[in-house]
C-alpha cells in the first residue's frame, strides 16, 4: 500500500446525488487533503440494469459544484486507470482466477428456479437461507457463462476494528457463498470494490453504515486473496427531521445540485454536510474550507445518527453570504429581479430578509417588493390607513402635514435620513408616533408588514411618494 493516505469515492450511476452520498465524498476528500494524500473518483457502473443515462456526468458536475476535486478519476485519468468498473473486467477475471486456483471460487450450478425452491423450503422450515448449505460437492470449470461464486474458506466469527465504531464482530450467520461475477460478465460490488481498492492502493474506506453487516463477507474474501484490509471508517446515518428514520426521497432528500439551483452557496453546503456526523470539539459552527481541512479528524466522527435541519442550513448559508463582496451580493440578487427592481438601494433591504438567493424570487412572487416599483401601485384596504383607535380625520390631518413637509425637500435632498428626520419631527409634534408613521408606511407599501416608510420613500423617490400619499388622502 501507499505510505500516504489514499481515499476514494465510488458511487453508482443510478440516479441523483443525495446528501448522504455527497457527505461520504466530502469526508473522504477532507481526509485525503488534510494528509496530503490521494483522493480517487471511481464509478461503480457494473449494474447495467439500474444505470441511469447521464448519471456519470451528473456525479462529476455535483462534486465539482461542491468544490471537491480528485487526483485520479474517469475524466482526469491516473496511474490506475480506467476508473469505470465496466472497463476493468480483465482485473476482476485475474483475481477470480486466483480464487479459482486456490479452490475459493466455483461456477454456480443452479438455475433460478432451483434457487427459489431452496429459499422456499428454508422459509417453510423457518430457517435462514444460506447458499453454502447447497454448495456442490464437485466444482465444474468456469467458462464465464455462469455466475461465479465465492467459496467461503472458513465459517467463523469475525472480529474487526472500525475507526469510528471501535471493536466490532459478527457471527457465522453473516457468512455465505456470494456471487463474485454475474452471468453477464460483470462483477458484483462485493468483489469489485475489494479488487479496485487493492489495485488503487486505497488506505481508508469511508462508507455508510449499511456496509457493516457485509463486512464479514469482505474480510473472508480479503483473507482468501491474502490482502490486508484498508482502514474502515463508518459514517453515522443521516436522519430525517425528527430523527426517527433515515433521510429518504419521501422526506425531501434532494439532489445536491438542487441546493445550488435554490441559491445555496457551495461553501455553506460543504460546511453543513461536514457537521452532519462530525464534531469539531468546539462551539464553532461556521467553517471555511481551509478551516475544515485544518480541524477535521476521523476520531471526531460520531456514532449516532445526524439529523438534517434545514433551518440550520439556511442560517449557515446566510453567514457565508455575509462574507461575499458587495458586488457579488448585488449581482446575485439582481439575477432574480426584473429591471424595474434593480436598484442598488434595494440590495441591503432584500439581503436582510433572505437566507438564500432564490428567496428573492419568493419575495418578488409574493408581492413583497411591489412597494418599491414605480410601475405597480400598492393595493390595500383603505380602512387599514386608520391607526388603531384613531379617527379618519386625525389621520387625514397627519398625512397632509407629511405631504407639506416632504414637498419642501428637493429631489437631491430626498434621502432616507432626511425623510426619516422629517417624519420623526412631525410624529414628536403630534405626540403619537403610530398615528404618523403607520398611515404613511401603509400608504407607501400596502402591506401589513414592510420596511420603514423612509426607506421606501428614498427608493421610489419624491414624486412617487407624494403621489401615493395623495391617494391615501
Amino acid at each position: 500500500m501507499y505510505n500516504k493516505v489514499v481515499t476514494r469515492f465510488a458511487p453508482s450511476p443510478t440516479g441523483f446525488m443525495h446528501i448522504g452520498g455527497v457527505r461520504t465524498a466530502l469526508f473522504a476528500w477532507l481526509w485525503a487533503r488534510k494528509n496530503n494524500g490521494v483522493f480517487i473518483l471511481r464509478i461503480e457502473d457494473t449494474d447495467k440494469e439500474r444505470e441511469v443515462k447521464g448519471s456519470i456526468e451528473h456525479i462529476i458536475k455535483s462534486l465539482k459544484w461542491l468544490g471537491l476535486n480528485w487526483d485520479e478519476g474517469p475524466d482526469v485519468g491516473g496511474p490506475h486507470k480506467p476508473y469505470l468498473q465496466s472497463e476493468r473486467l480483465d482485473s476482476y477475471k485475474k483475481y477470480a482466477q486466483i480464487l479459482i486456483d486456490k479452490g475459493f471460487a466455483y461456477p454456480d450450478p443452479y438455475t433460478k428456479e432451483e434457487l427459489d425452491a431452496f429459499r422456499k423450503k428454508a422459509d417453510e422450515e423457518r430457517r435462514p437461507f444460506l447458499y453454502r448449505d447447497h454448495r456442490p460437492k464437485e466444482f465444474g470449470v468456469w467458462d464465464g457463462t455462469k455466475a461465479l461464486r465465492f467459496k467461503t474458506p472458513e465459517i467463523k466469527i469475525y472480529h474487526w476494528n472500525d475507526a469510528v465504531r471501535g471493536a466490532l464482530s459478527a457471527g457465522v450467520e453473516a457468512l455465505d457463498d456470494f456471487i463474485l461475477i454475474k452471468s453477464d460478465g460483470y462483477p458484483t460490488y462485493n468483489f469489485a470494490h475489494i479488487v479496485d481498492d487493492q489495485e488503487m492502493k486505497v488506505t481508508h474506506i469511508i462508507r455508510a453504515d449499511e456496509f457493516i453487516s457485509s463486512t464479514p463477507k469482505f474480510l473472508s474474501l480479503y483473507e482468501a486473496l491474502g490482502i490486508t484490509p484498508p482502514v474502515f471508517v463508518t459514517l453515522p446515518p443521516i436522519l430525517a427531521d425528527g430523527g426517527n428514520k433515515k433521510l429518504s426521497k419521501r422526506d425531501g432528500a434532494k439532489d445536491i445540485l438542487e441546493y445550488g439551483e435554490e441559491g445555496y452557496l457551495p461553501e455553506a453546503v460543504m460546511n453543513f454536510l461536514a457537521l452532519l456526523g462530525w464534531n469539531p470539539g468546539t462551539e464553532k459552527e461556521i467553517f471555511t474550507v481551509k478551516e475544515l481541512l485544518k480541524v477535521f479528524e476521523i476520531n471526531r466522527i460520531q456514532v449516532s445518527g445526524a439529523q438534517v435541519n434545514l433551518e440550520k442550513l439556511d442560517w449557515m448559508n446566510k453567514e457565508h453570504m455575509k462574507k461575499l463582496p458587495a458586488e457579488e451580493m448585488q449581482k446575485n440578487i439582481f439575477s432574480y429581479l426584473p429591471k424595474e427592481f434593480q436598484n442598488e438601494k434595494l440590495v441591503p433591504i432584500i439581503f436582510e430578509r433572505i437566507s438564500k438567493w432564490s428567496d428573492v424570487k419568493v419575495m418578488l412572487e409574493a408581492g413583497e417588493l411591489d412597494c418599491f416599483s414605480v410601475v405597480k401601485q400598492p393595493k390595500y384596504d383603505k380602512i387599514k390607513l386608520v391607526y388603531k383607535n384613531s379617527s379618519p380625520e386625525r389621520i387625514t390631518k397627519n398625512i397632509k402635514l407629511v405631504i407639506k413637509a416632504l414637498e419642501k425637500l428637493s429631489e437631491n435632498d430626498f434621502t432616507m435620513e432626511n425623510v426619516k428626520s422629517t417624519l420623526m419631527l412631525i410624529a414628536e409634534m403630534e405626540g403619537n408616533r403610530g398615528e404618523v408613521l403607520h398611515p404613511v408606511r401603509y400608504a407607501l407599501s400596502g402591506l401589513d408588514k414592510s420596511p420603514d416608510p423612509f426607506i421606501i420613500a428614498s427608493i421610489i423617490g419624491k414624486n412617487e411618494t407624494l403621489s401615493r400619499l395623495q391617494k391615501a388622502l
